[in-house]
């Protein structure tokens, strides 16, 4: 990050708070049940995982599973 941040006393405007969804430290920590496919993306979106994956030092298969994970979660 460069430069300070510079905080000031001015009003927000309108929020909105949604419900907190990610899933706890002890949740990520568990090894879930995995089943092997085979998927083929597009190339925008395998680069775009392994840049992310790069950052944090995971791997992007595991970024692409928790993703999904997290969608199917959300529309039971």
């Amino acid at each position: 990050m460069k430069g300070k941040i510079k905080y000031t006393d001015e009003r927000i405007g309108k929020v909105k708070v949604i419900p907190d969804f990610l899933p706890s430290p002890e949740e990520l920590a568990l090894k879930d049940e995995t089943v092997k496919v085979t998927i083929a993306l597009s190339k925008a979106s395998v680069e775009f995982f392994k840049k992310e994956a790069k950052k944090y030092n995971t791997q992007y298969q595991k970024m692409i599973r928790r993703l999904l994970d997290e969608y199917a979660a959300h529309q039971s």
